[in-house]
């Protein structure tokens, strides 16, 4: 038996069934693959309420995340003011948590394979929760980068195992909606975290930054493990370990391409320089800082949503399309509004190219390339793949927040028509090389992407 044949074992997606355990599955596996219409072993509302609350405990580490980004922009003031920090210190300290989180990226996959999906997200909450009690205590600069270090780490973590667990207990007309939802709860713990910041210390917003680790750390008690995960984990013993360099075979290198374009894509069309750094954009265009980023907030948690509705009815395929081209379109109105700066209207189309590029990046570039990177690569490469994707990602991020200002100084409408162009151009991967993969089972989705691998 190869690690090829992994796949062909789990014909069809597993969903947990809801036993007190949490380690078994349902015995019929393609009665609980149509979303309930003809189950004979598990029960429709058993099996989804178990998806349900699973997916909940899941996303828990998802405002994790959103509340580690958002947390350096409303407590910046107060940190500098009480501790003395120069503004280097405190970009090194902002900049850290992306550091962390490579470091995290980089491990996650091969953790996520050894201790499970489970296993995985309250490893990370332990550094998460670490991080933020260190950095609600700390007296010094040390600490406070300490902290958001451990953060980090526990952030690159979250980002891959959150969606690849989703995708992997939820039913194939589901799993699109359900994994959408990590990217609805990174909106909601970054937006409450500027509320929540802009009325209490920093101290206690970091300590209020525990609270949904403990919650996903209580939750995990009572949720299953990941059925593909064990069932993986039964077949391992007969096979060799995959390794890293098995993934950049032929047969795996349209699922790579796309996992990693997407990703790539993703950060260079300028989504961290935008969010990071939209305050100074709107003012450098004429326009008030707090009324936009405001804006933006009203504008982002909606178009996430709605993404996440229309995920399994419109498919994955149109909702990115559709969110890249309105990525470009904002851009574009963000660098004609500096080109054309000596006009009153200029301040206005900066708002509303922020606003088109926030809404559209929202409704469906912010998380689809997470749904598909869980949807793409065989269970025995999902380790390494997701890894590597997620490295990339942070990676990119880290690049395009480091380099915007130094961007902006060059030429603020150079650097949103280039913006523009990838955006534009992600259109074009989208339409070529991206599969539609809703409706379909993972195997369906593996077997149409690497077809040589799914003949042996």
């Amino acid at each position: 038996m190869g690690r090829e044949s992994i796949e062909g074992e789990l014909s069809t997606p597993l969903v947990a069934s809801g036993t007190s355990s949490g380690d078994h599955v349902c015995a019929n596996t393609t009665d609980c693959d149509d979303g309930g219409e003809n189950q004979s072993g598990c029960g429709s509302s058993s099996a989804t309420g178990v998806v349900v609350v699973s997916t909940l405990v899941a996303v828990s580490g998802s405002y994790v995340f959103g509340t580690a980004v958002g947390y350096s922009s409303p407590a910046q003031s107060g940190i500098v003011d009480d501790l003395g920090l120069t503004v280097a210190e405190y970009s090194l300290f902002g900049s850290v948590l992306t550091i962390g989180a490579m470091i995290g990226a980089i491990v996650s996959g091969q953790i996520a394979d050894y201790i499970g999906r489970r296993g995985t997200m309250g490893f990370s909450e332990i550094f998460c929760l670490a991080g933020w009690l260190a950095i609600a205590f700390s007296k010094g600069a040390w600490w406070l980068d300490l902290g958001r270090l451990l953060v980090g780490c526990g952030m690159g973590l979250l980002s891959y195992v959150v969606p690849i667990y989703i995708a992997e207990i939820t039913p194939k007309n589901l799993r699109g909606g359900f994994t959408t939802v990590h990217q609805l709860m990174i909106c909601c713990g970054v937006s409450l975290t500027y509320l929540i910041g802009a009325f209490v210390n920093w101290r206690i917003l970091a300590l209020i930054g525990t609270i949904p680790c403990l919650v996903q750390l209580l939750g995990l008690f009572f949720i299953p493990e990941s059925p593909r995960w064990l069932e993986y984990t039964e077949t391992l013993q007969q096979l060799s370990e995959a390794r890293i360099l098995d993934l950049f075979q032929w047969k795996y290198a349209h699922s790579l391409i796309v996992g990693v374009g997407l990703m790539v894509l993703q950060q260079f069309g300028g989504v961290n320089g935008i969010a990071f750094y939209a305050s100074a954009i709107f003012i450098t265009a004429g326009f008030s800082g707090s009324v936009g980023t405001i804006a933006m907030v009203i504008v982002q948690i909606p178009m996430t949503a709605l993404g996440v509705i229309l995920m399994d009815k419109s498919g994955r395929r149109p909702l990115l399309l559709v969110s890249a081209a309105g990525t470009c379109l904002g851009c574009l109105l963000v660098g004609l509004s500096f080109f054309v700066q000596d006009l009153q209207t200029t301040p206005i189309l900066a708002l509303v190219g922020v606003l088109v590029y926030t809404g559209s990046f929202s409704l469906g570039m912010g998380g689809i390339p997470w749904v598909i990177m869980s949807e793409i690569f065989p269970i025995n490469m999902k380790g390494s793949a997701g890894s590597l994707v997620t490295l990339v990602s942070w990676l990119g991020s880290w690049i395009v927040s480091y380099a915007f200002n130094f961007l902006m100084d060059w030429s603020s409408t150079g650097t949103f028509f280039t913006f523009s162009s990838i955006c534009g151009l992600t259109v074009l991967f989208i339409a070529k090389l991206v599969p539609e993969t809703k409706g379909r089972t993972l195997e369906e989705i593996q077997a149409s992407l690497n077809p040589f691998s799914a003949k042996k």
